[in-house]
């Protein structure tokens, strides 16, 4: 069986057009971590692409999200990681952007939720919050203005009726939030739960929300090396490659699932005609 799956690589190969040999992949990681962490994250992942498709891959860091897309759309990188919001605003003006695959979470899930958070000693109302100091990650994070505004709406309030302000990372906003500094936070569940022993309670949560996910530019990706990209990270799968996929990062261990774009209308819904402000109001 391995033999077959073997042989069919090697047909796929020849028939793409050109050898993959020497060709380099422009990738982009997440924005939101120091390089050093981004790199531990990241580069078995790219190790094992790059031994099994005999490819190159080159890291294209970004300080934010509208760095990466900007640079997507000049054709400066091949592949991305990226959230759900942002893929739906790259794609919105650049349509040649193609979600590969999504990368499962803990749950075995290919989604995840955002959720507002607070300091367990002093939680306040969400019922029509008003006038209180709340921590947002990035503009074109899920997790940031969208869904902490969403999440507000459902209680007659919004983010535009409080004082809230960009703080970058996901760990950043938990950190602020138990501090004191801010009165509630939005972040991604699952971070938020590992700040629990340190306090923080969550309000509120959103519903499942497509994971992130490995995004080409078909303008520069060729179809055959998306299609063997795909093929290589579906094939691994955490009751096999339990082993390997431990020294892979928190997000991308536990597996991949085709995805598409049609997966990502959740988003657009929630977004509608939502102007998200690139700057904090305080």
């Amino acid at each position: 069986m391995h033999r077959v799956a073997w042989l069919l690589s090697l047909a796929i190969l020849c028939f793409s057009g050109t050898t993959l040999a020497g060709e380099t992949v422009r990738f982009a990681p997440l924005p939101m971590e120091n390089r050093e962490t981004v790199v531990k994250q990241f580069r078995p992942m790219t190790d094992f692409l790059q031994k099994r498709l005999g490819i190159t891959i080159e890291y294209v860091y970004a300080d934010s999200y509208a760095d990466i897309l900007q640079k997507f759309r000049a054709g400066k990188i091949d592949l991305a990681y990226l959230g759900p919001l942002p893929y739906v605003e790259l794609h919105s003006r650049y349509p040649q952007a193609e979600p590969l695959v999504h990368f499962r979470e803990a749950s075995g899930e290919t989604a995840y939720t955002c959720s507002l958070v607070a300091f367990a000693d002093s939680t306040p109302s969400l019922a029509k919050l008003a006038d209180k100091n709340v921590a947002l990650t990035q503009p074109l994070s899920t997790c940031g203005y969208l869904s902490a505004n969403g999440l507000l709406r459902r209680y007659g309030s919004n983010l535009e009726r409080n004082n809230y302000r960009y703080l970058g990372k996901h760990d950043a906003v938990a950190l602020a939030v138990v501090q004191g500094q801010y009165d509630i936070g939005g972040l991604k569940t699952a971070i938020g739960k590992k700040y629990e022993h340190l306090g923080l309670s969550i309000l509120a949560e959103t519903a499942p929300l497509p994971s992130f996910a490995l995004v080409a530019n078909k303008v520069t990706l060729r179809p055959g090396l998306q299609s063997l990209i795909r093929k290589a990270l579906i094939d691994i799968t955490p009751s096999k490659n339990r082993e390997m996929l431990a020294g892979w990062g928190d997000n991308i261990r536990y597996g991949a699932a085709p995805a598409n774009d049609g997966d990502y209308d959740v988003i657009r819904e929630l977004l509608g005609d939502v102007e998200i402000p690139d700057h904090g109001n305080f």
